[in-house]
């Protein structure tokens, strides 16, 4: 009982025996909050340390990083899907697994393991943007508004019956890393909140409508490159949507620069697309492919720092009437 302590997994608490599964930033906030709440977080399981950064040092995942901090048991296997490490899990006999963005498909095999099945934190509407990237593809859309759904997996893609959702606001000023630090913790929130009320009985699963689903690919690295013939909002946000990572970019001087913090001006212009208008204090000014101006307020050079545009430009001049590529 005192080791158990120790660990800092929960005693008495409402929320059901786990297995937590997640790797990056994202996932964190939920497994703070599990064990704030005291969930007796039988296993955590992460991806395995990867090289890192100019010397490929290997680092370990944030998970795993919270995971030692909080004396919980932590396993990496490189595959979930083999034997050995569905043994190890379905060995805990928990009542039930969290995934959030863990990186691997789990095999029906696993998913057929917990009395309460498996649980999993996707920061979208479902069965709006499915798959990999929901937050960068709600904001490339232009989206209003999008959120975490909690739901139950099966074999598809994001397809499992739900059990329970939040709403959120995108604003004007959100980029997908403001959004997903957003979405971590609301997840975290609504994941421990609608844990203990399925332990309990008290949620009914509900079917997704198929008819209503959209889909979210993995980012490809063409997409962030900037089109300056597109209009000036999809160019705001493009560079919303890939700040902080990995950047919309574009030419200038034969060298890749890239651009972040963008927001709209109320302003029709007679320039051409990708045209330099001037500084103002929120940034540098550009022309968009339907002459509307917008304003990038950081830029960076390849291998420099990121600054902001007054900086940049006191070593940089963007003469007006000069061209983003």
């Amino acid at each position: 009982m005192e080791e158990e302590a120790k660990r800092g997994v929960g005693l008495g608490s409402v929320l059901p025996s786990l297995v937590f599964l997640g790797t990056p930033d994202f996932a964190v906030a939920s497994l703070q909050k599990l064990a704030e709440r005291e969930a007796l977080i039988k296993l955590v399981v992460t991806q395995p340390d990867r090289p890192k950064g100019r010397g490929k040092k290997l680092s370990p995942p944030p998970v795993k990083v919270l995971s030692e901090k909080l004396n919980l048991p932590t396993y990496q296997p490189e595959r979930i899907k083999s034997q050995s490490a569905i043994e190890k899990v379905r060995s805990c006999e928990a009542e039930c697994a969290v995934l959030v963005a863990y990186g691997q498909l789990l095999p029906k095999q696993f998913l057929d393991g917990f009395p309460l099945g498996t649980l999993n934190v996707h920061a979208s509407l479902l069965p709006h943007y499915r798959g990999a990237a929901p937050i960068q593809r709600a904001i490339l859309s232009g989206a209003a508004k999008t959120g975490v759904t909690i739901m139950l997996l099966d074999a598809g893609m994001d397809t499992g019956p739900v059990l329970s959702q939040r709403e959120i606001e995108i604003l004007e000023e959100d980029t997908s890393g403001s959004l997903h630090d957003k979405l971590a913790r609301v997840g975290a929130d609504l994941l421990c909140e609608t844990l203990e009320k399925w332990r309990a009985g008290l949620i009914q699963p509900q079917v997704q409508d198929d008819s209503l689903a959209t889909y979210a690919p993995p980012i490809a690295k063409e997409e962030s490159r900037l089109l300056w013939q597109l209009p000036a909002d999809r160019l705001v946000n493009t560079i919303r949507a890939f700040d902080p990572w990995p950047g919309a970019y574009a030419f200038y001087d034969d060298k890749r620069l890239k651009c972040f913090k963008a927001s709209l001006l109320d302003w029709q212009l007679e320039g051409k697309p990708g045209e330099v208008i001037g500084q103002m204090e929120k940034g540098l000014m550009v022309v968009g492919g339907d002459g509307k101006a917008f304003v990038i307020g950081d830029l960076q050079l390849a291998g420099q720092r990121r600054l902001s545009a007054e900086e940049f430009l006191r070593g940089h001049p963007l003469a007006a009437g000069s061209f983003l590529e």
